[in-house]
């Protein structure tokens, strides 16, 4: 069987937090920072550089590439802890403080067990746990790597897949949830949320289908 096209770990979280989003930045290529994704970007700032060091007996890996054939996910690490015995314990940094709503805080969790099964995959070692580091609080949130975040990761990376094969944009996210993520994200401007609210979503996403499918039916 073949293998499925790569698509990268941050897809899934993009995906998990509006699939809008995920289809705006992965699959028009688009995006926007702001004060959010810039926090981000400096928090990552030294996470980004590859590297190895040791400490309070583990080795520690910064950017390390993951990967993982049979779900077709592709990325890296910010940073894997490795114990004396070779197990894997990855580590996400995230800006703001570990005291995000539920729904937010879920959406970090998919990704970091998304990347647990690629390092599972990798090494052949069992990864139950990994942990997010939030910069703000300077804190880690343990994260078990249950079976039910597993199959999340799997159905998510099937969606992704398949809206990137479709090449549709998603609709906007709506209700209480989607107004405050709209509200943090820094494509609000190109998303047009509240332009594209009920019946003028469905009909702006068919011109544009369309326009780019002259021969759609």
């Amino acid at each position: 069987m073949d293998e499925p096209d790569p698509i990268p770990l941050s897809a899934l979280q993009h995906w998990a937090y509006c699939p809008r989003q995920c289809g705006l930045i992965h699959l028009e290529q688009a995006f926007d920072d702001n004060l959010h994704t810039l926090r981000g970007n400096a928090v990552h700032a030294r996470t980004d550089q590859p590297g190895v060091e040791s400490a309070q007996g583990l080795r520690i890996e910064r950017a390390l590439p993951l990967w993982h054939d049979e779900l077709g996910l592709i990325g890296k690490s910010d940073v894997v802890e490795f114990d004396a015995a070779g197990t894997p314990y990855p580590v996400e940094y995230k800006q703001g403080s570990r005291n995000k709503a539920a729904d937010i805080a879920a959406c970090d969790d998919l990704q970091l067990a998304a990347q647990a099964l690629c390092l599972e995959s990798m090494t052949g070692r069992a990864v139950p746990e990994g942990a997010l580091y939030y910069a703000s609080s300077k804190r880690r949130r343990v994260v078990p790597i249950t079976p039910a975040l597993r199959a999340q990761v799997a159905s998510v990376a099937q969606a992704v897949r398949a809206m990137l094969a479709s090449e549709r944009l998603p609709a906007p996210l709506s209700g209480e949830a989607a107004a405050r993520r709209c509200k943090a994200c820094s494509l609000r401007e190109r998303c047009q949320p509240e332009a594209m609210a009920g019946g003028a979503a469905s009909a702006l996403i068919e011109a544009r289908r369309r326009l780019f499918d002259p021969d759609a039916d």
